[in-house]
């Protein structure tokens, strides 16, 4: 499926806030031809205070479960569906938000595990996460993380749509 093709002829649009990803997965999206049809732009979000401010994520629910939660997936999802929606003056029915968040490793964050990564997905459908349990380097999973975000995309479309 070109989900480019897909996105621009249905009249949607995909924001993304990376945590984990540092970019990666906006990058990936953009690298198509076509790409400004309907990805409308993404956000890196490392820093706590990034998600709470720019995305709107709740500061008691990072400072009690850290950044690589299956709700602050959800939260980055909508805050930059919302965000990006307002920004561009397109209504938020029409915006697919994508999320990351994980441990790249080397090492765990805590009780996370390295290679614990949620995605969130908000749209016009409601708000989900997955959960990927993945293994290798860091790298291996960035690119891992950003394959199952494309699928995850995918995924919700064909949902959409129907």
């Amino acid at each position: 499926m070109n989900l480019g093709k897909v996105f621009a002829e249905n009249n949607l649009y995909l924001a993304v806030a990376e945590s984990l990803t540092a970019g990666l997965v906006t990058a990936d999206f953009a690298s198509t031809p076509g790409a400004s049809n309907y990805l409308l732009g993404g956000i890196v979000c490392y820093q706590n205070s990034i998600k709470i401010h720019q995305l709107g994520v709740d500061a008691e629910l990072i400072a009690g479960h850290g950044p690589v939660d299956p709700v602050v997936a959800v939260q980055l999802a909508q805050g930059v569906r919302s965000r990006f929606a307002r920004d561009c003056a397109i209504p938020a029915e029409q915006v697919v938000g994508l999320s990351t968040t994980g441990v790249a490793g080397p090492e765990a964050v805590g009780d996370k595990p390295v290679g614990l990564v949620y995605l969130g997905i908000s749209s016009v459908r409601g708000d989900r996460t997955i959960e990927l349990k993945l293994a290798g380097s860091r790298s291996e999973i960035h690119l891992a993380t950003v394959a199952s975000a494309k699928a995850a995309i995918a995924d919700e479309i064909h949902l959409l749509l129907g």
